[in-house]
């Protein structure tokens, strides 16, 4: 039976991306092709939960009887959103390869892919320095009131208060900011920060810093030091049992009072309704928030209804060097597993 690739991707993750991607790794040896878009992002994704037979997949769009048909008899399958349930293995038996083009394959059940020899890879990095592009510009707008004289003049209001002295945002030169996580987002944040002149802090007890940070004056310090000393707090942890929900009522309190605080990492890091409360409160001056627990947001959210708080729709990662990036990194995978290689990422 000739080797056959299911390309399932969407309308940011194109599908002919992939296949051209394949076709330039793979050359002669490309396998035959079969492309399928889903709808998302002008759909929601899914989340396991709340589906039946697709316990503990999260952020994946279809359901399971049109994926099985989109791969049908497939012995490779190239995707960004497509759950594969354990159910959904034991109807696809040709499948031998999946190729996920996201930093984590949280739309697989990875205990039945490595239960029926599955191998599974993913493409981690590929939005990195697009989301450390937008972290930056978070950042920025927060502490800068762009986001504010934004809104006010397109309510009919010219906010001249905001040239206040009491009022008016700091420059990043001369704010401490504080880099929670160094992994390879939060790396490029910090080497994009070291170009402002700000006092840099990084937590992280897991990784060192690089010698051409800590030459440079970043220093790596305790969360407690970090959020003590910190005029700007910014996010780029991955979600564990140990990270979910670390920023609550505890860690709001022990920050700098008058501090920004900024997630473009993943919501459940965060206890939502304890960071309403310390902006409602003054304690803290402002913050942007890019990720959330429940996506879309609730419209009676209270983060939605106040002034000093900037969101954005879970974008940060939404550029098209990512699509290329990841796309590459995807078929070099496939390129790899029909040439009997081994993967470079597997999960």
């Amino acid at each position: 039976m000739a080797r056959r690739i299911a390309i399932i991707g969407d309308n940011f993750m194109l599908p002919e991306m992939f296949a051209a991607a394949i076709e330039a790794a793979c050359g002669d040896a490309t396998p035959e092709m079969q492309r399928h878009t889903l709808p998302w992002p002008d759909e929601p994704m899914e989340h396991g939960y709340a589906v039946a037979g697709m316990d503990g997949l999260k952020e994946y769009q279809g359901g399971a009887d049109e994926t099985v048909a989109m791969v049908g008899e497939a012995e490779i399958l190239v995707t960004h959103l497509a759950p594969l349930s354990r159910q959904m293995f034991e109807r696809l038996p040709l499948l031998k390869f999946v190729a996920v083009s996201r930093g984590g394959p949280v739309n697989v059940d990875m205990r039945a892919a490595r239960e029926r020899g599955v191998t599974v890879v993913n493409t981690p990095g590929r939005n990195a320095s697009a989301v450390a592009e937008f972290a930056i510009g978070a950042i920025l707008a927060e502490t800068r009131n762009i986001t504010r004289g934004h809104d006010s003049l397109r309510g009919g209001d010219w906010r001249g208060d905001l040239y206040r002295a009491d009022t008016t945002g700091r420059e990043l030169s001369e704010m401490t900011v504080g880099v929670v996580g160094y992994g390879q987002i939060g790396t490029r944040v910090v080497r994009l920060l070291r170009a402002f002149g700000c006092r840099i802090l990084v937590t992280d007890p897991y990784v060192q810093l690089s010698r051409d940070d800590a030459e440079a004056g970043v220093e790596h310090v305790a969360l407690e030091t970090l959020l003590a000393r910190s005029d700007v707090v910014t996010l780029h942890p991955r979600v564990t049992a140990e990270t979910t929900g670390m920023f609550d009522a505890a860690a709001f309190a022990a920050m700098k009072e008058g501090a920004s605080f900024v997630n473009t990492a993943r919501g459940p890091l965060v206890d939502y309704e304890a960071l309403a409360d310390a902006l409602e409160s003054g304690r803290l001056r402002g913050a942007m928030l890019e990720t959330f627990a429940v996506e879309p947001v609730p419209a009676d959210w209270r983060l939605l209804k106040m002034g000093n708080v900037t969101l954005t729709p879970h974008i940060a990662g939404a550029s098209l060097k990512t699509v290329k990036i990841a796309a590459d990194q995807a078929a070099e995978e496939v390129r790899r597993y029909l040439a009997g290689e081994p993967p470079v990422n597997p999960c």
